[in-house]
Parts: structure tokens; C-alpha cells; sequence
């Protein structure tokens, strides 16, 4: 586990969080690498795990009839991968490829999840960290929507 902590305590996600919660998290945490051109997982696949990218570049894509994958969102060091370990129907919205050699942290989402309910001050900072997150990437997908589909006036 102290891997895993000594990994997490210098992280921006974790910034703002005791030492005793980043160690409940580290509890469900364990250190992962991907190679480029591997998938971390597919759209619709069963969600049960979220990744803290440490180093490297994950690209989220969706299958775009006709053409195949389509990158949609890359994610660098420091971003959070997964959220649909959150909720029912607990299945990936998206494809995680990766683009350049990746080094992460995997959490296991059923044991973050009891963490947080056994704990509700750990469940509300992590709430605030992962609603945070989600505002950030639907608005970088807006953005990206907007330069694809907008026309010139």
C-alpha cells in the first residue's frame, strides 16, 4: 500500500484530502502500464475500475459506424480515466486506447465505493473530485463539438 500512497500524495486530484483518506484510497489502488496501441477497455464493456494517468496518453474514442474508432478526448498525466464505475448500468461509454506508452494507478471501484459509504466525509471529497472532473471533460467534449459541427457564418 505504500507504494501506492507515496504515488497518490503528490497528485492534484488528491490535493486537499487527509493523508489518512489518501491512504483509504491507496488501499484500493494498484500501479498499472499499458503499451501503445493497447485498450484499457471498450465501449459497453463492464466498468468496475477508474485510473489516475501518471505518465503517458490515453486517447477516449467512440466506434463511429462506418469508420471505426474515433478519438474524441485525449487524457495526459495527472487526468482521471472512468467514471461509469459510478453508476448503474455500469458499463464504459468509451474506448480507452493507448496512444504513447502509459504508467496509471487502477482503483477498484466496488471497494472505492464501499470506502465512501463507510466513510462519508472520503465518499463527499471524493464526490466533489469526480463531479469536478466530469464538468471539465463535458466541457472540453462541448468545445470539441462546437469546432466540429460549427459552420462559418
Amino acid at each position: 500500500m505504500s507504494e501506492a500512497f507515496d504515488l497518490l500524495v503528490d497528485q492534484p486530484f488528491f490535493k486537499g484530502m487527509t493523508e489518512d483518506q489518501i491512504r483509504v484510497v491507496a488501499e484500493t489502488a494498484t500501479p498499472v502500464s499499458y503499451r501503445e496501441g493497447e485498450f484499457i477497455f471498450f465501449e459497453g464493456g463492464k466498468a468496475d475500475s477508474c485510473f489516475l494517468i501518471l505518465d503517458g496518453g490515453v486517447a477516449l474514442g467512440l466506434e463511429k459506424p462506418g469508420h471505426g474508432p474515433t478519438a474524441i478526448l485525449t487524457l495526459h498525466a495527472g487526468d482521471l480515466l472512468g467514471w461509469s464505475w459510478l453508476y448503474p448500468p455500469y458499463r464504459w461509454s468509451y474506448n480507452a486506447h493507448i496512444h504513447v506508452d502509459t504508467k496509471a494507478i487502477r482503483f477498484d471501484g466496488p471497494r472505492l465505493k464501499e470506502a465512501a459509504d463507510a466513510d462519508p466525509v472520503l465518499g463527499y471529497e471524493l464526490m466533489k473530485r469526480f463531479t469536478d472532473m466530469l464538468v471539465k471533460r463535458m466541457q472540453s467534449i462541448r468545445i470539441q463539438l462546437l469546432d466540429v459541427y460549427s459552420t462559418p457564418r
